[in-house]
């Protein structure tokens, strides 16, 4: 069994989750339960990132405690994420008192080795951003809330490993992916790498972690949030389970915080000498009337408002569907109805309902036999069985929405298998024949399901149990048992209507 470590950003918790903090996760899930399908040991880590001055305001604005605001604003992400069924194996928060200890451990390792030291700097910050910006970054227009600040600080010598950072990622073409991430990063890298101002002074920020050197001042919310990776599978504390673990196969994120994931992270982890994560991906955005969506500009969906109406599978489903893994997707109402409607009510939904309804109707409840097998049987076999090594091959290589498509695909050939057979005709003739042509259909609508089973588990699971079959069942052709029992499901996606 081969171990697969997968992680999501920390979530600011100045704010509710949004569509974007929904994606990732969810994204996440999947991955999870693929792999764990395909008899993986999985660690699926998530959490939220806690300390930072947006949090300090956030909570000023509120009249509250920093610690009081995040203790609250925590239950509506574990919450959400409960509701949107993710399954992960660990929420760290970043006010827990082992990360806090091992972000103040490394951070007396780096300054005793000199990758830490004390200078003043003036330069741009970006507030929204919580942290310095170049003067290039400030024209590419993507800060927010820019100002000109002269202080003292700590600095991490994040130059000392620029060229180290470079050779690494020309040598290991996954490391950072879609190549578009790989190339944007390297074009970033061309030009001289300022070292990283890790700290705070605490007459501007008291919220943070305190440095283990210097009481005056507190760390760089990224600095203390990047170290979760490795503090949440022992790092230091212990160290089986982190050298069982580390390093992470997969950092997922949206491509906002490309840099830190991929400057900032791999040149703190080569200061700590411990090796790279294996791939950092970088997905889009989602966008509303192509414009990112923003809590300032108002157009932020909430996905427990349409988990909630919908049903949590119906938002997994369209989630994965519609966006292409790396690349920006639009999200409308309108989009979302239309692709429930056609992949899950009617392609889906409906087979269900056909077949449960045949074996009802016919077979008092049970699978029919295989029977004989003739040439169409035969060539429908072989399509569903191409549909799903493809499907299986493409959620191996993370393309799920191309191994979603080829699972609609099983769906549609049954269809057409169904109305080009018509057992509910030939039962009047040969019942044998119309059994096998049921049995065969039936058996593609497991595989299906067994499929979708990590995209929407919910009604998947349903479906499956009803089958007397499990998600974890083989995907080979016949292995449905003949003459087992199944419980009439009836509606299992109704139609969303206007």
């Amino acid at each position: 069994m081969s171990k697969f470590y997968i992680t999501t950003p920390l979530y600011y918790v100045n704010d509710e989750p949004h569509i974007g903090h929904a994606y990732t996760t969810i994204l996440a899930d999947v991955i999870a339960r693929i792999k764990k399908l395909q008899d993986n040991d999985v660690y699926f880590l998530t959490g939220t990132d806690e300390h930072g001055q947006k949090v300090q305001e956030a909570a000023k604005k509120r009249n509250v405690q920093p610690k009081e605001h995040v203790d609250e604003y925590v239950k509506r992400f574990k919450a959400t994420w409960e509701n949107l069924n993710i399954d992960y194996d660990y929420f760290i928060r970043t006010t827990d008192k082992n990360h806090t200890e091992r972000v103040k451990q490394i951070l007396a390792d780096l300054y005793k080795k000199g990758d830490i030291y004390f200078d003043e700097y003036e330069g741009l910050y970006s507030v929204s951003e919580e942290r310095f910006i170049t003067e290039k970054e400030k024209e590419e227009g993507n800060f927010r809330q820019i100002k000109k600040i002269k202080e003292k600080n700590y600095f991490f010598k994040m130059s000392k490993y620029q060229s180290n950072l470079i050779k690494h990622i020309e040598s290991n073409e996954n490391f950072i992916l879609p190549k578009s991430r790989r190339n944007e990063i390297l074009g970033f890298l061309k030009n001289d790498l300022n070292d990283l101002c890790i700290s705070r002074p605490k007459s501007r920020l008291a919220w943070g972690i305190e440095l283990p050197f210097d009481k005056e001042y507190v760390t760089y919310v990224w600095f203390d949030a990047l170290i979760n990776y490795i503090s949440a599978i022992g790092y230091n504390n212990d160290n089986e389970k982190f050298n069982y673990y580390w390093p992470a196969d997969y950092h997922l994120m949206a491509k906002d915080i490309l840099t830190t994931h991929c400057v900032y992270w791999p040149t703190m982890l080569m200061s700590c000498n411990i090796s790279l994560p294996n791939t950092i991906f970088a997905h889009g955005w989602w966008l509303m009337d192509n414009t990112k969506m923003s809590k300032s500009l108002g157009n932020v969906v909430k996905p427990l408002d349409l988990a909630d109406k919908y049903g949590s599978d119906a938002l997994r489903y369209y989630l994965m569907r519609n966006m292409v893994l790396g690349q920006d997707a639009s999200f409308t109402i309108e989009s979302f109805k239309k692709r429930y409607n056609s992949d899950l009510a009617n392609d889906y939904g409906n087979l269900v309902n056909r077949i449960f309804i045949l074996i009802s109707k016919h077979f008092e409840n049970s699978i029919p036999e295989k029977g004989k097998y003739d040439l169409d049987d035969n060539d429908f076999i072989k399509n569903i069985e191409n549909l799903t090594n493809l499907s299986i091959q493409n959620y191996s290589n993370i393309k799920i929405h191309d191994g979603i498509e080829n699972t609609i695909s099983i769906f549609r050939t049954v269809n057409k298998f169904l109305e080009d057979k018509a057992p509910w005709k030939t039962i009047k003739e040969n019942k044998n024949i119309a059994g096998t042509t049921i049995y065969l259909s039936a058996e593609a609508l497991r595989i299906g399901t067994v499929l979708l089973y990590p995209i929407i588990p919910e009604k998947s699971k349903k479906i499956l149990n009803a089958m007397d079959c499990c998600p974890k069942d083989d995907t080979t052709f016949g292995f449905l048992k003949e003459n087992s029992s199944i419980n009439v499901i009836k509606n299992i996606f109704p139609r969303i209507e206007d």
